[in-house]
């Protein structure tokens, strides 16, 4: 499988400004197979508990010197840091996602069909690989190793279609912002 390409298109101190960019690609991308995938990375018990309560079946790995996981059945909350994900989740989760992360890095990632043509930049519809958009909250990159008081949009394309992404931001009144990056899985 090989990983998508981001670039970051728009950092806002607001959720509610992010969440208005991506409802815009949301409306131009094809959403027939709308689905979000979660990461946040848990430095706390006070952060972790509300994500346990909402995902209480959500992966999870030591980030830290320890080795505890959900696949061995260990308590997260005697691992902290830990990384919790969740995939292929209905698009209602957000909400309450947002609520549960207040202040933790955090990536909610929709995934979807596929990005319309683009022939201003010479790009047909886009397939599925690449097909993107994530909203770090509290974060600057993917990796959720930059912590931040904003928040970030990255549009995901593919790495042959990058010119994609300035158009894609074009078309919500946006410009890229920083450099197309290879996207972990």
């Amino acid at each position: 499988m090989s990983n998508s390409y981001a670039q970051p298109i728009l950092r806002a101190a607001e959720l509610g400004e992010a969440l208005r960019v991506i409802g815009q690609l949301l409306e131009i991308a094809d959403t027939r197979e709308l689905e979000v995938d979660f990461e946040a990375r848990i430095s706390s018990p006070e952060a972790l508990k509300p994500l346990s309560v909402l995902l209480p079946r959500a992966d999870w790995f030591a980030a830290g010197n320890g080795d505890g996981s959900s696949d061995k059945g260990d308590d997260p909350a005697a691992h902290l840091p830990v990384r919790v994900q969740s995939w292929a989740m209905p698009p209602d989760i957000v909400e309450p996602l947002l609520r549960a992360v207040t202040g933790t890095p955090a990536a909610i990632r929709w995934d979807f069909r596929g990005w319309p043509e683009a022939p201003e930049a010479g790009l047909g519809t886009g397939g599925s690989r690449g097909a993107y958009v994530t909203l770090c909250v509290n974060a600057r990159d993917l990796d959720l190793d930059e912590p931040a008081t904003d928040h970030t949009v990255f549009v995901h394309v593919k790495q042959s279609e990058a010119e994609r992404a300035p158009w894609l931001a074009a078309r919500v009144g946006l410009q890229v912002i920083g450099d197309l990056v290879m996207a972990p899985h």
